[in-house]
């Protein structure tokens, strides 16, 4: 399932704030196991075809399944690259060239899968997730890709031809860079999975430096929409999470398990794939947990921001409950003539300017007050309005 952000697709958005977590694909119940659920009308995928061996590489987009046959007769490693999973049609015809079994299909075709290993005696299946950074938006492109190996054939399957991480391994072959070409399709199949597993690093590496902005954020001046970010973020991470964690496993069983299609050299390179995944598995982790700490971190800079603001509010009141008093005294406006008991002030000459200089006088001196007790110091709220 190829995940586009908060961009309009047919795909949920992987950072869309409705996205449902349980998005596994499951049967309707009663129907026949090895159902295909494809739109009939689909177009059929593209099949890009690389044969290769020490000597030589082909490249050669097959107009259809029926184009493979040449090639899988030969000594040489063919791999079988679908990009896009077209229609039932297409997916027949695979079946009965590569003798695919149904449940194969069908944990091919209907996505999205858990990531997991299925031994098929001749045939070893394995589901992943691949994630790719978005660069034009926010989030992250996630797509399962299937493998099928074979003795000397891999079939590899992606949702969408637009995007994957396996140029370089393209480019190794065309240009026999490194061992590649030196060995069967089950290294082949391991350095693709390799590929899948390192593309996470940089998707992890925008997550980082998103978490460090936003500790920035929290602290210097959190907003209720550094609170939707913190959410937008946990959430990521979590679907980054939930498309590492059964990847780990799935390599795990290809240890712990073996297969004969896979050579005891290959398994020492899938050991450094394995160790790959548990670093992703850490970063993420650690991401998670700094986002969760973001939001205790929020919290207290809100509850901060808070008590300032009613520090500040309590002294202005402070300064201002005894010019009130004041003022609502000389305010009653008794008539001095009847008794020498009522305000001879209101007669006097200097009354209004002596009510003012007492007021005056009596804030500078709450304010005094304040300033000797320490209210003003490391008071962001002043040093704002400054």
């Amino acid at each position: 399932m190829l995940e586009k952000g908060l961009q309009p697709s047919k795909f949920p958005a992987i950072a869309d704030a409705e996205e449902s977590f349980i998005d596994y694909y499951y049967d309707e119940p009663g129907s026949l196991p090895g159902t295909l659920d494809l739109d009939p009308d689909a177009p059929p995928p593209d099949i890009v075809l690389i044969d290769y061996n020490q000597e030589t590489a082909t490249r050669v987009k097959l107009p259809s399944p029926e184009a493979c046959f040449p090639y899988l007769d030969t000594e040489s490693v063919s791999w079988v690259d679908i990009l896009g999973l077209g229609n039932q049609e297409t997916w027949q015809q695979l079946g009965k060239i590569f003798d695919l079994h149904p449940l194969v299909m069908e944990g091919v075709v209907n996505v999205p899968q858990r990531p997991k290993v299925e031994d098929y005696e001749d045939q070893l299946l394995i589901i992943t997730w691949m994630v790719m950074i978005n660069e034009g938006s926010e989030g992250f492109y996630k797509e399962q890709v299937s493998f099928i190996l074979g003795k000397n054939y891999l079939l590899t399957v992606q949702e969408e031809p637009e995007y994957d991480c396996f140029q370089p391994v393209r480019d190794r072959i065309r240009n026999n860079k490194g061992i590649i070409r030196k060995h069967g399709a089950d290294y082949l199949a391991y350095t693709l999975l390799d590929a899948i597993i390192n593309g996470f690093f940089p998707v992890l590496e925008a997550y980082g430096e998103q978490v460090d902005e936003l500790e920035n954020e929290v602290v210097a001046n959190p907003t209720t929409q550094t609170l939707e970010k913190i959410y937008k973020i946990r959430r990521e991470l979590l679907a980054l999470r939930r498309a590492i964690w059964p990847q780990r496993d799935a390599i795990n069983s290809l240890l712990r398990d073996g297969s004969d299609l896979i050579s005891p050299e290959v398994r020492i390179y899938l050991r450094d794939c394995y160790d790959h995944t548990v670093q992703v598995m850490d970063i993420v982790e650690t991401y998670r947990e700094l986002a969760t700490g973001l939001m205790d971190v929020y919290l207290s800079s809100v509850s901060n921001k808070m008590n300032e603001i009613m520090k500040l509010l309590t002294v202005i009141s402070s300064i201002f409950i005894p010019l009130t008093f004041i003022a609502g005294v000389y305010g009653m406006n008794f008539n001095a003539e009847k008794s020498p008991w009522n305000m001879p002030e209101l007669n006097w000459y200097w009354g209004y300017p002596a009510c003012w200089a007492l007021m005056i006088a009596t804030a500078s001196s709450l304010i005094f007050f304040f300033w000797r007790r320490g209210w003003f110091e490391n008071s962001s709220i002043v040093k704002d309005d400054k």
